[in-house]
């Protein structure tokens, strides 16, 4: 008899440690217009999972599940995603949204369940600023991050600059970051043009900059804040901003919407990510790994899911597992890790990933359907004084 119930606890230890797994869920917006930025963010997530755990899929002797789970970019249904991610499905991390409106309804939910929600790459800095709390990391850049490296590849002494940005969180916290980070630089903001986020026709935004603009001296700059559809740049540039000496400038971008860089060489602005610009081996094996497999080089978001991946297997080892929030939360403020972008490190104070960005200027080269941003140099991150927004 005891011999019978040794072997069953025996045989309980063994299915018990046969079954232990890290749950991640990827909750994203696998359906409508950010269907292409999902699918990057997915695919790089996997590919960062992989890289750090050497192709095992385990830490420790678990294994790692991903749960995906739909947003369709709708803030309440994100918020049912997440909250059913970690009620129902347990997850110990959650990864995700796509869109910064769905990712703002989804920040209380992680609270309520006290579980780590790891954004990426939703951009809006009152993500990690006033709506922020602590079980809330980010590994994409935020706004002011991109307004920042911006501002410094565009702005100076006698440049004046308009915007135009989609009218919600990703737009308007775009303009109001990059506005204050110009005003460091010499240059001067004279418009702000916000228009909802399905616009195609931008005749009336564009004739109202070309009014606000048309007068000024000197150097004169469209700098355009969008995500998705809708080809802002190509259209006003079809309306010739050139007679009133307007350059369009913009940040980076997916490789779809480098096609329309193709139209302004000699552009100039500031990227997160384009895959010849980095030189470090989590890149090399990024690059490298994406051709072998889907035949193409990886893009913007691929890279951000891959640092998300990444930070979640180390912060997992440091904090000798997953189960517990706290000591994850402890593992992660202030954690160092290696990305395709080279170096990232969480901020204590709001969980911000702080990383370099690219000062790019586009050229035309042969066998690439879309303009290239070709790295004029590397903005560290010791060179961004990005503001702390949660205090």
């Amino acid at each position: 008899m005891l011999r019978m119930l040794a072997l069953t606890a025996v045989g309980a230890l063994i299915s018990s440690t046969a079954i232990a797994e890290i749950r991640i869920a990827h909750v994203y917006g696998k359906t409508g217009p950010f269907e292409a930025y999902a699918a990057q963010s997915h695919n790089g997530l996997k590919l960062g999972l992989e890289y750090a755990t050497d192709g095992t899929m385990e830490i420790d002797g678990e294994k790692i599940v991903i749960i995906e789970k739909d947003t369709q970019l709708k803030p309440d249904i994100g918020r049912a995603q997440l909250e059913e991610a970690y009620g129902d499905d347990d997850a110990h991390i959650a990864v995700g949204p796509v869109s910064s409106g769905v990712a703002l309804a989804m920040l209380p939910v992680a609270e309520e369940y006290e579980r780590v929600l790891i954004v990426e790459p939703a951009v809006a800095d009152s993500i990690t600023g006033e709506n922020w709390n602590r079980y809330i990391f980010r590994t994409g850049r935020n706004s002011s991050q991109d307004a920042i490296a911006n501002a410094v590849a565009l702005g100076g002494e006698n440049v004046t600059v308009a915007t135009l940005a989609q009218d919600y969180a990703f737009g308007r916290d775009g303009v109001a970051a990059f506005k204050e980070a110009l005003e460091g630089t010499g240059a001067t903001l004279a418009h702000e043009e916000y228009v909802p986020t399905d616009t195609t026709d931008f005749t009336a935004a564009a004739e109202r900059i070309f009014n606000a603009l048309a007068d000024v001296e000197g150097e004169k700059k469209l700098f355009i804040i969008w995500a998705g559809g809708g080809n802002p740049m190509s259209k006003i540039n079809a309306m010739e901003p050139g007679r009133f000496g307007i350059e369009i400038a913009t940040g980076g971008n997916i490789l779809a919407a480098l096609k329309a860089y193709k139209e302004l060489p000699g552009m100039e602005g500031a990227t997160y990510y384009y895959y010849e610009i980095p030189k470090n081996p989590v890149n090399d094996w990024l690059v490298k790994t994406h051709f072998e497999r889907f035949d193409s080089p990886p893009d913007f978001f691929t890279a951000g899911g891959m640092a998300a991946g990444i930070a979640i297997v180390e912060a997992i080892k440091k904090a000798g597992g997953a189960e517990d929030t706290e000591a994850l939360i402890a593992a992660m403020e202030g954690l160092t890790w290696e990305t395709p972008k080279g170096t990232m490190m969480f901020r204590p104070e709001d969980h911000q990933a702080m990383q370099s960005m690219y000062h790019f200027r586009t050229e035309i080269q042969d066998g690439k359907d879309y303009g290239v941003p070709v790295l004029v140099r590397e903005i560290g991150m010791d060179e961004m004084d990005i503001p702390i927004r949660n205090q």
